[in-house]
């Protein structure tokens, strides 16, 4: 076998000739030597190796020996013909290009070469120069175009894979980070339901140790507060609004804590001029009280002017009308309808038509008219929904049972809240209460806790 290899010119540098293709490799397998020789001269010089073989077996250990691009065989040969050299060629190496010469006598042949061997083209004896030659350029470069399409093929199919990977671990990470923020976020949640429900009993605590100073007052600044949502929701606050008036709803005394006994103990119409004049400073006590939390920083303006009338004749500022916020209006209403069923607003207890009554009587003058005819409205639905009370002792108690009324403490305080769903916890300490103090303890629950 013999090798011709195209000149190897030295211009370009080696990245350049790094850049650059393969040169194409031509094998020539024929048994008569001027053929070999034609060809030899045919394509030297225009940028291929060639390789001679001089017939079918020694073209055969060619292939096996290195790599061959295009493959240009004779028909007829001894002992191995071009069909059956091309047909191993097609099972052997299917990638090579195969091109067969052949004589018009040879039709026969050349069938059965295009049938075994899948040749590329056949080119008849005695062939043009020029097509021989576009024949094999136009065969290499679409060999070539075939190799680069499967490179770019496998390619993709690498990349396609490795961002399916890629985009499987950013699902998995997203999926995993989508999980801790969802957990970090249920976790603030929580911590921040926490903190309003201990802000809320801080703030029933404060309320339940204002009242301690009167046993008479137990339960009156939670009602005030439960009376207050409701009709601030009634009229169209929002419910950042409406967190005001309910948090001003029970700590609206706070401001009373340094007032003496007697002064507490005595309704306001009863109040000589200089005690009168210790309990009207009490808003103001409240409201600097309160300054220096964030958070009942618009609870406490309410208390300064929950005192204010709507005629102007009010404490401590003589604001008028609807210069007073609503809430403190809203407050106004409220807190009178219970001061009057408790007796700290006039010389005896009312009932609860008769405070009415008074609100009525008093709309325009004490109190904004729209805020007391709603409240008057809110009243007689809540008697026409009345739920059916059951009183039970701490035994008879079960879980999930309401609280129909506030529970107050013999001593006046307030021990739960209207409202209160009870569990077996607080059931158990209620018991205990009960035992280590001696006395009947009775609770009203609304419906049996139905």
């Amino acid at each position: 076998m013999n090798s011709i290899a195209p000149p190897n010119p030295a211009a370009g540098t080696e990245a350049q000739a790094a850049a650059q293709p393969p040169t194409p490799t031509l094998l020539f397998v024929d048994d008569e030597p001027n053929i070999l020789s034609s060809l030899r001269r045919l394509f030297h010089g225009k940028g291929y190796r060639l390789l001679l073989a001089n017939g079918g077996a020694e073209g055969l250990a060619s292939l096996e020996r290195e790599p061959v691009d295009l493959v240009i065989s004779d028909m007829r040969m001894p002992g191995m013909d071009g069909a059956q050299f091309l047909e191993q060629v097609r099972l052997r190496w299917p990638a090579v290009v195969r091109i067969l010469l052949t004589g018009y006598a040879d039709i026969g042949s050349t069938i059965a070469a295009i049938n075994r061997g899948e040749i590329y083209r056949y080119i008849a004896k005695p062939w043009d120069d020029n097509d021989i030659v576009l024949i094999v350029r136009d065969a290499v470069a679409r060999k070539r175009l075939e190799e680069e399409n499967a490179r770019l093929l496998t390619l993709t199919q690498q990349q396609n894979e490795s961002l399916r990977e890629l985009n499987s671990g950013l699902e998995a990470k997203v999926a995993e980070r989508t999980a801790a923020l969802r957990e970090a976020m249920a976790k603030l949640e929580q911590a921040n339901g926490n903190l309003r429900r201990n802000f809320l009993n801080t703030v029933h605590a404060f309320s339940g140790l204002i009242e301690m100073r009167e046993g008479s007052l137990g339960g009156h600044s939670r009602r005030v507060a439960d009376h207050a949502r409701t009709l601030a929701r009634r009229m169209g606050m929002d419910e950042s609004g409406v967190q005001e008036v309910m948090l001003a709803g029970l700590l609206h005394d706070i401001g009373k804590i340094g007032l003496p006994d007697d002064v507490l103990k005595k309704p306001f119409n009863a109040l000589t001029a200089d005690e009168r004049a210790l309990l009207v400073r009490h808003p103001v006590t409240g409201e600097l009280a309160l300054m220096a939390v964030e958070s009942l920083k618009g609870a406490a303006a309410l208390i300064r002017h929950h005192h204010e009338r709507f005629d102007g004749t009010g404490f401590p500022d003589g604001l008028k009308g609807l210069a007073i916020p609503l809430g403190a209006r809203i407050l106004a209403v409220v807190n009178d309808y219970d001061a009057l069923q408790l007796g700290t607003l006039v010389n005896r207890p009312l009932s609860a038509g008769e405070a009415r009554t008074f609100l009525l009587d008093n709309s325009g003058k004490r109190y904004d008219p729209q805020v007391v005819q709603e409240f008057v409205t809110v009243l007689t639905q809540v008697r026409g929904h009345a739920a059916v009370e059951f009183a039970q002792r701490p035994a008879a108690l079960r879980p999930g049972m309401v609280l129909a009324r506030d529970l107050i403490h013999r001593d006046g305080y307030l021990l739960l809240a209207r409202g209160f769903v009870l569990d077996a916890r607080m059931i158990d300490q209620l018991a205990r209460l009960e035992a280590g103090e001696g006395h009947p303890l009775v609770v009203h629950v609304v419906n049996g806790g139905s």
